[in-house]
């Protein structure tokens, strides 16, 4: 008899979203849903969600937001919510809190069950089918009195609560912290020097997107004696270091760090792996802020801008600005924030009227400076969390990050340090916690995790190169953790940025590979194409989360991405992709190689033909129609159409041996224009 599905909601303050866990891996279902209601006169549903938030100010005695925080709570327990509610709250039966709208005196667990049912109603319009069991997440510091009235509104709203789960224990169950996983010095032993950034997927690249080659520069003559190291012109091997390691069962201590848009949490646990659905021991400590997120870093912009333009138009007055204004300044800081955690700098423009216009560019390093108080703040909280569970920050072998405010570099950057351990951030942080409770849904429903296949990477993993090549560093059944590395180049003169993409498949095509993610290697000094030199490091932790470092080795200029390589692949879909890997495997190889003869020689002869100008008036003749000919039929291997690849790389070595005396005089013309041929 098939098991009834069960969902995993978030129930949110601010949003809520819910998801389903199944052989495929945990996915949302339909889109966030605000944790707004507003509700008519008799206490009946008007608006829910987005639309109830968007007239929010037309109708706030009517509109409920924050009902989370009401439920399971006395009227004297929330004294110091009151003042930042529009609507009435008064005492119900037994003195808890109840919403007085209207007619009607409606119960948080009423309001909350409205939120339910609409998130129930999008899992069966998405699963097709009919949804009666559900995880429901719950902060960690709910007490029993709040949980229940989780459970009471689940019910009203048609639903079994099978599990209420911890929303840290859920964000760590995402990433399958509480079902397996390595400990911190097996981590820390595989990524030192790592540091995490989010990832970025902003603009092209100089000279193209994708220009990534595995030869460095033949010409390196021309750029001095540091420079000639690598200069042969062979192809580089890959790396290579890749290492494997086995996977562990043991316990663990997290950290959940959860920064959203108007509250702080940090939750420290430890873990019971093994157990069903992972189970946490305990909450060890807990701490945070109520009033303490995203909106305060658009405050300080927004005051930041203000300032400025009544110094500038006002000499500092103390102009009031219009409702309209005010909120379009809130639109500009969020704007900003966002365009500063992906990019190095902001532009703001403001017509202040009058053809006075307010212009001001916001750098990351300002922008950094102005949030280090706040971000200090949330560190502080983590300090009282650790004393709270009597360990040290060191003692923490996971950090699990949550809310969207966590997608500001500075955040993290901060926390890695602080915990001295990198943060966990591949999964979608407003969604992590919707992703975790279906999992513990999938884990009740009798789906195992290891449908995951974490425990050894099933399929390749690798980038993309020019010409649609996939380059694989880590291999299909390589033991979990591992780490490879491989030193790649650019393709275009001058190139400053570079698009690092990442694949995962048997096939050495992207076209027959699955995209992982995308970002963006920015700022390289502008060298001639192949000088740059580019490491890759691929590291899979013993969670299986992998992270991608680029690194120009020359500039020190790094970006990185974290990635969950499985999501979304079945048993099936893997065996699949293994079996068409191994019947088109030579096919493909063939292909490879064509790909990387024409990137290679179109490289060459581009050198080639720079060295010839170089020495065109001491070149002879013949020696220069000798070189012609063969940059001609090496020409037309590259323009053919499926050409025989051994007579392709046979003419190349021809052309390769044949330009050597070229070399040669490139080096002895360099060496005599810096003085340096012993003359």
């Amino acid at each position: 008899m098939r098991k009834e599905k069960i969902i995993g909601i978030d129930l949110g303050t601010t949003n809520s979203l819910v998801a389903y866990c199944d052989e495929k891996g945990p996915r949302i279902l339909g889109e966030s849903l605000p944790s707004v209601v507003r509700l008519s006169v008799e206490g009946d549903v008007e608006a829910i969600g987005g639309e109830a938030r968007r007239h929010a100010v037309e109708y706030p005695e009517r509109t409920i937001h924050s009902a989370k925080r009401l439920m399971g709570r006395g009227l004297k327990d929330i004294e110091g919510e009151l003042g930042y509610l529009a609507y009435e709250v008064v005492a119900g039966a037994q003195d808890t809190a109840r919403v007085h709208v209207g007619k009607a005196v409606v119960s948080p667990q009423e309001i909350s069950a409205m939120i339910l049912g609409e998130l129930k109603g999008q899992a069966e319009r998405e699963l097709g089918e009919a949804v009666k069991k559900a995880v429901v997440t719950v902060p960690a510091y709910f007490d029993d009195a709040q949980r229940q009235a989780t459970r009471d509104a689940g019910r009203l709203a048609g639903l079994d609560v099978v599990r209420i789960v911890n929303e840290p224990t859920a964000a760590a169950l995402a990433y399958g912290l509480g079902l397996s996983g390595g400990s911190k010095d097996e981590e820390e032993s595989e990524s030192s020097g790592i540091s995490l950034v989010s990832g970025i997927s902003t603009g092209g690249s100089s000279g193209g997107d994708v220009s990534l080659n595995v030869k460095v520069n033949p010409e390196a003559c021309e750029s001095g004696a540091d420079d000639l190291r690598d200069g042969s012109g062979a192809d580089l091997e890959g790396a290579s270091d890749e290492q494997g390691g086995d996977d562990t069962n043991r316990g663990g201590t997290v950290a959940v760090y959860d920064l959203g848009g108007g509250t702080f949490d940090v939750s420290i646990m430890k873990l019971n792996r093994g157990g069903e659905g992972g189970s946490v021991d305990q909450v060890l400590g807990t701490a945070g802020d109520t009033h303490l997120g995203g909106d305060d870093v658009d405050r300080l912009l927004v005051e930041m801008m203000q300032g400025e333009i009544r110094e500038q138009f006002f000499d500092g007055k103390a102009v009031q600005f219009p409702a309209s204004t005010r909120q379009a300044f809130r639109n500009f800081a969020e704007a900003m924030k966002i365009r500063l955690s992906n990019e190095m700098e902001a532009r703001v423009e403001v017509q202040v009227g009058e053809g006075q216009v307010y212009e001001r560019v916001v750098k990351r390093d300002e922008f950094e400076g102005m949030i280090d108080g706040w971000v200090a703040k949330t560190l502080v909280a983590c300090g009282k969390a650790l004393k709270g569970a009597g360990l040290s920050a060191d003692e923490v072998e996971r950090v699990v990050m949550v809310g969207g405010s966590t997608r500001i570099p500075y955040v993290r950057q901060k926390v890695s340090e602080y915990f001295g351990v990198q943060c966990y951030t591949a999964l979608n942080p407003d969604e992590v916690v919707a992703m975790g409770a279906a999992v513990q849904g999938a884990v009740l429903m009798g789906v195992k995790q290891d449908m995951l296949l974490l425990d050894v990477i099933p399929l390749g993993l690798g980038i993309e190169t020019m010409g649609g090549a996939v380059a694989k560093l880590i291999t299909s059944n390589t033991t979990i953790p591992t780490r490879a590395t491989e030193i790649f180049s650019t393709y275009v003169d001058g190139q400053t940025n570079v698009k690092i993409h990442v694949l995962q498949g048997e096939r050495e095509l992207v076209e027959d590979c699955r995209s992982l993610g995308e970002f963006e290697l920015r700022g390289i000094p502008a060298m001639p194409a192949g000088l740059p030199k580019i490491e890759v490091m691929f590291l899979v932790d013993a969670n299986g989360v992998l992270n991608v470092m680029a690194t120009e080795v020359r500039s020190g200029k790094r970006a990185s991405i974290q990635i969950i390589p499985n999501h979304g692949l079945t048993r099936d879909e893997v065996e699949l992709m293994e079996k068409e890997g191994f019947e088109h495997a030579v096919e493909d190889m063939n292909m490879h190689r064509l790909i990387d003869l024409r990137m290679n020689s179109r490289l060459d002869i581009r050198n080639i033909k720079k060295q010839l100008e170089r020495v065109a008036d001491e070149i002879d003749e013949g020696y220069k129609r000798e070189i012609d000919d063969h940059m001609a039929k090496v020409q037309g291997y590259i323009d053919a159409d499926g050409p025989n690849g051994d007579e392709f790389q046979e003419a190349m070595t021809a052309m390769d041996h044949a330009t050597i005396r070229l070399a040669e005089m490139n080096i002895k013309k360099t060496l005599r224009d810096e003085g340096l041929d012993g003359q």
